[in-house]
């Protein structure tokens, strides 16, 4: 079967404009939505320079601090195909605002937390309001805007401010700590939800699948169990190692029940996920390009703090501001990414987004022991501009020629592959890097070189894992005929 993702004629001969014919009201839409997506991206890294306070705040010791982030990636991994597909049935507008007002119920709730239960369970709260907002704002934006240009710049833009998010709330999280106190990073996101729901309502409009099939219970019981074991294993020994027993039980059920999920679709009357779907190479390969682009960057995000403030010593604060530099760099790719699509068309774009980051990651690992703060800044702010041309390609290619119906399941995949990679990336390189770090130090090496050494195995596996799956993606989407006269 031929796939063509070269664009046509007609569309590189003219590429998208910055309205793209989009009404106002369309163009209202989809700032809506950016903004929502925007809000659960912030709440992903907010709190991370804030925990050493959080804790000393709320009486949590170090070894607990990891449930501030697990108790938010649970639940906003895990339930989000299930939450996709629930808004296909029984309404997207519906479940993007039921999900929008749980999200900043709980965001009061982790700001008024006056011990650690109370905390935690507005995060958990908080990773389940998102996992319905996400999937749902997807769906919103993709059936709202058809295919061609005004659907790759909307994703565009909505996948700009996904990353602009992370790296944006690392930034704010400093700053506003500092200032403030960490409980004000948890009244940022419950003032930004109750704007977005005094609007949203009256624009948005309702959409779900005409044909309303039963929802699927054991498919969606398998697929939520295993995507919770997994997420949970990898969360936990990211801070703890794969020696526990929790960790290694949840390491074997979370593959367990995900190949029982494949079963159980297989022989569904109405499944979850249709596995015909799961064949088709757009989506397979565009979620697995979504996957890896996602966790290798939040992974050199996260590595390159460490270098930073560890090695280098620098303040959470002008560590923070050279991610902010990353974040224009951010907008400025987004912003370009659908010119470049209508340009290469999707199949190079993509790739070629994977290659630059896979590079710019790569020249990382010059950074030394005593310098390196320049090198840091440019090679992330590169590396990023390729992430974002990969984050745009992969969504419009894992979207591609799928029927309205379907469209909350596809995006659920796509969202899925977004929150799954900022979940397992980093657990599992900062596995390697600190067992490197640990060899090192057991050889005598002093703090910081081991440091840095552990970084730099962790840069140079996530450099290797995207150029590899560059080479994956671009055999896997290749033309098998010439197409549009090419």
């Amino acid at each position: 079967m031929a796939i063509d993702t070269s664009p046509s004629p007609a569309r590189s001969s003219a590429p998208p404009t910055a309205d793209a014919g989009m009404t106002t009201r369309a163009k209202l839409t989809l700032l809506v939505l950016c903004a929502a997506q925007f809000i659960v991206a912030l709440d992903f890294s907010i709190l991370n320079v804030a925990l050493p306070v959080l804790g000393d705040d709320l009486g949590m010791g170090q070894a607990d601090l990891q449930w501030a982030v697990t108790a938010f990636a649970l639940p906003s991994g895990g339930f989000l195909l299930l939450s996709g597909r629930l808004g296909d049935l029984h309404g997207r507008r519906r479940l993007f605002l039921a999900g929008l007002a749980l999200f900043t119920v709980a965001s009061v709730l982790a700001t008024l937390a006056w011990n650690p239960a109370v905390f935690l369970a507005g995060r958990a709260l908080q990773g389940l309001g998102a996992a319905a907002v996400v999937p749902a704002g997807m769906a919103l934006l993709t059936t709202t805007f058809p295919e061609g240009p005004q659907r790759e710049r909307a994703l565009g833009i909505s996948s700009t401010l996904l990353s602009l998010g992370f790296t944006v709330g690392m930034l704010l999280g400093g700053v506003m700590t500092d200032g403030l106190g960490w409980r004000s990073t948890m009244g940022l996101l419950s003032v930004a939800g109750v704007g977005v729901l005094l609007v949203a309502p009256g624009l948005l409009a309702e959409s779900r699948n005409p044909d309303r099939p039963r929802l699927d219970l054991p498919g969606a019981a398998t697929v939520t169990g295993g995507l919770l074991a997994l997420i949970y294993a990898l969360s936990t020994a990211a801070q703890r190692g794969f020696g526990g027993a929790d960790v290694l039980v949840t390491l074997i059920a979370g593959p367990v029940l995900l190949v029982a999920f494949v079963l159980v679709e297989s022989r569904a009357a109405e499944p979850l996920v249709s596995l015909p779907m799961l064949r088709r190479r757009t989506v397979a390969f565009g979620n697995l390009a979504g996957l890896v682009t996602f966790s290798m960057m939040s992974t050199v995000v996260f590595l390159l703090t460490l270098y930073l403030q560890e090695v280098l010593g620098l303040s959470a604060f002008r560590t923070g501001l050279i991610f902010g530099v990353e974040g224009v760099f951010a907008v400025a790719a987004g912003m370009t990414a659908s010119r470049v699509i209508a340009r290469f068309g999707t199949r190079t774009t993509l790739v070629g987004g994977l290659l630059v980051q896979a590079v710019f990651t790569a020249l990382l690992l010059l950074v030394g022991g005593t310098s390196g703060a320049w090198l840091a800044l440019v090679g992330t702010s590169l590396a990023v501009v390729g992430h974002l041309w990969a984050i745009v390609a992969y969504g419009v290619t894992a979207t591609s020629g799928v029927p309205n119906s379907e469209q909350g399941l596809a995006t659920g995949l796509v969202t899925s592959s977004q929150q799954i990679g900022l979940t397992v990336g980093i657990p599992l390189l900062s596995a390697v890097a600190s067992a490197r770090t640990a060899a090192l130090s057991s050889d005598g090496a002093g703090f910081g070189a081991a440091t840095l050494g552990g970084i730099k195995l962790g840069l140079g596996v996530d450099a290797a894992v995207v150029a590899a799956v560059a080479v994956l993606v671009a055999v896997g989407l290749r033309r098998t005929r010439p197409t549009n006269g090419g």
